[in-house]
């Protein structure tokens, strides 16, 4: 048996990910699995914000817990390198050469250390609130899929949004991938999916966002998954990848 607290970290109104704190002891191999059988993975740690949340969720200060990183060399479970290190003095030492997995000590303001993956030890899980779907579907279809599947077609209002979609695109399987946004040619304007006005922008330079005319296709929104991922407009019948949202941004949990 398992106990969880779960709580959602709101930056701006917007939660961007999820984390599931269990008190049940396994080792990193087991909570890892655990963690994407249920979740999205065992947690990664980016900066001191993830790092100082996770503290101010875990009711026990004297607990230490899994976090992602291991030793391949450091890196997180999808692969990406560890920017970030927080490190306990001295740490990592690799005692006895088998030190591979990194638990966060709450009683030491969250500073990891090094450790050998057997624990056992609590752990934290993620959960994104992006999804990046490998299907290639018209924009309609993609819309479709995600409020059939997740929330709806991802709306990009801010650059956080942008850089958390940003985090998804290396996972893309098309050139471009579509986002929740569409040309309103009565208006002559671009919204977002769910009818809110585009504000924040990152169109390609150059690129032809206005339509004179309503004669032709209809167009939507998608962002390159390469380069600088920028905007770009295109006809709604194109076959893309895209990013839905997973749940709802005043979902919480206690």
């Amino acid at each position: 048996m398992h106990t969880s607290i779960v709580m959602l970290y709101i930056t701006n109104q917007r939660p961007s990910k999820a984390y599931s704190i269990y008190t049940s002891s396994k080792t990193w191999s087991e909570a890892k699995s655990f963690c994407r059988q249920h979740h999205t993975d065992l947690t990664s740690v980016r900066n001191q914000t993830d790092n100082q949340l996770i503290q101010n969720i875990i009711n026990d200060p004297h607990t230490s817990v899994w976090i992602g990183l291991f030793s391949d060399p450091w890196e997180w479970p999808d692969n990406s390198d560890s920017g970030f290190r927080f490190w306990m003095s001295g740490e990592p030492n690799n005692v006895g050469g088998s030190e591979d997995c990194t638990k966060a000590n709450i009683y030491l303001q969250g500073e990891w250390n090094d450790v050998g993956c057997s624990g056992p030890y609590n752990f934290v899980c993620h959960e994104d609130e992006l999804i990046l779907i490998q299907k290639n579907l018209s924009w309609t279809e993609a819309v479709r899929y995600c409020r059939e599947n997740h929330v709806d077609l991802v709306s990009v209002d801010s650059q956080e949004i942008q850089l958390m979609v940003t985090a998804v695109l290396h996972q893309a399987s098309s050139a471009e991938v579509w986002l929740g946004l569409h040309y309103y040619c009565l208006m002559n304007l671009w919204i977002w999916v769910r009818g809110e006005v585009v504000c924040y922008q990152n169109w390609a330079p150059g690129v032809q966002i206005q339509v004179n005319h309503c004669s032709g296709e209809n167009r939507a929104g998608a962002v390159q998954s390469g380069g600088d991922h920028y905007w770009i407009s295109l006809p709604r019948s194109h076959k893309l990848n895209f990013i839905c949202i997973k749940y709802e941004k005043k979902k919480s949990y206690i």
